[in-house]
C-alpha cells in the first residue's frame, strides 16, 4: 500500500525532461552531421524526433498510471469483502498472542501464506507454509514491466520483491488440510493473509481465524519463532533495512539502547562516505573523458 500512496513520484516525467534537455543539445551539434553517414536532408527533423519521443513516454506512462489506478481499485473492493468477510463471522480474528495460545494449548494449526524471502529470515515453530504470493523471477516484458515500476515506486526503499499470485495454492493446501481443519492464515502485516482467507472460504474451508496486524505485531513472546531474526523483522529490506529506519527497528532500538543506534549509525555514515567517494570518481572519469576529446 505504501507504494501506491508514492504514485506522484512518477521518475518518468524526469526521464522525459533529461532525454528532451540532451536531444534539444544533439540537435544544435555540428559534428552530429558531420559524423553521420546520412544526408542532413534525409534526417528526420529534432522537433519529429521529440514528439515520438514525446508519445512513447506518455504511453508508457499512461500505462503506467493506468495500472497504479487499477491497483487501487481492486484494493479497494477487496478491502470491503474482507471487512464483510469478518463482520459475518466467516473468518475469525486473533491477536498474535490469542494465536500463539490457540496453536499450544488447542492444536490449531498456522498456516503461513508468505513468500520465501519473508519465511525464510523467520516462522513460527510447527507451522505449515504455503505461500499465496510468491516471488516472481520471471524475464518477460509483462514481468520486467511490474519489477521496474515496483522498484521505482517505493520498491528500493523498502524491499518489497515483485510477487505474483500461486494459481496452485488451494490445492497445494489440499493436499495437507481437509475442507474441516481449523487454520489460523498468517502473513507479515496482514493483508495478503486476508485474501489467502477469502479464496480459502471459497474453495470451502470455513474454520478459518485470521492474525490481525501479522506477523509484525507479534511480540517475542507470542509465538514460538524459529530462524535468525524476531519474527516482526523478517518483513524489513531494502534501504530503510539497511538503515534502521523501520518501525520495527526504531523500536528494538528504543529497547537495545545505544550500541544497536550506532551500528546504524555507522552504516549511515558508510553509505554516505561510499556516495562521496562515488561521485568524486565520476567526476574524475569526466574529466578524463575530456581531456581525451581535447586533445
Amino acid at each position: 500500500m505504501e507504494s501506491l500512496r508514492l504514485s506522484s513520484l512518477n521518475p518518468l516525467a524526469v526521464s522525459y525532461s533529461t532525454l528532451q534537455r540532451e536531444q534539444n543539445t544533439k540537435s544544435l551539434g555540428k559534428v552530429h552531421y558531420f559524423n553521420s553517414s546520412t544526408p542532413p536532408s534525409l534526417k528526420p527533423s529534432s522537433s519529429s524526433r521529440t514528439r515520438r519521443l514525446h508519445r512513447s513516454v506518455l504511453q508508457v506512462r499512461a500505462s503506467d498510471e493506468d495500472y497504479e489506478l487499477k491497483q487501487m481499485r481492486d484494493m479497494a473492493a477487496a478491502k470491503k469483502r474482507w471487512d464483510a468477510m469478518i463482520r459475518e463471522g466467516k473468518v475469525k480474528m486473533l491477536t498474535p498472542r490469542e494465536a500463539g495460545y490457540a496453536i499450544q494449548l488447542s492444536n490449531k494449526t498456522l498456516l503461513d501464506v508468505r513468500p520465501s524471502v519473508e519465511r525464510k529470515k523467520a516462522w513460527v515453530k510447527g507451522s505449515s507454509w504455503v505461500p499465496i504470493f510468491e516471488v516472481d523471477d520471471g524475464i518477460d516484458p509483462g514481468t520486467l514491466s511490474r519489477k521496474i515500476t515496483t522498484f521505482m515506486m517505493g520498491g528500493w526503499w523498502s524491499g518489497v520483491p515483485t510477487v505474483s499470485y500461486d494459481k496452485q495454492f488451494i490445492s497445494k493446501v489440499e493436499e495437507k488440510f481437509p475442507k474441516d481443519s481449523d487454520l489460523i492464515v498468517a502473513c507479515q502485516k496482514g493483508l495478503r493473509s486476508l485474501a489467502a482467507c477469502e479464496v480459502l472460504y471459497n474453495a470451502g474451508y470455513e474454520n478459518l481465524f485470521w492474525v490481525q496486524g501479522g506477523l509484525d505485531s507479534a511480540e517475542e513472546e507470542d509465538l514460538v519463532r524459529e530462524g535468525p531474526q524476531p519474527l516482526k523483522f523478517a518483513g524489513v529490506g531494502g534501504i530503510s533495512g539497511f538503515l534502521g529506519w523501520t518501525d520495527q527497528q526504531r523500536a528494538a532500538g528504543a529497547k537495545e539502547g545505544w550500541g544497536y543506534r550506532l551500528m546504524f549509525s555507522a552504516r549511515l555514515i558508510g553509505l554516505i562516505l561510499v556516495a562521496d567517494a562515488l561521485f568524486f570518481g565520476a567526476q574524475q572519469v569526466g574529466r578524463y573523458i575530456q581531456d581525451m576529446r581535447m586533445h
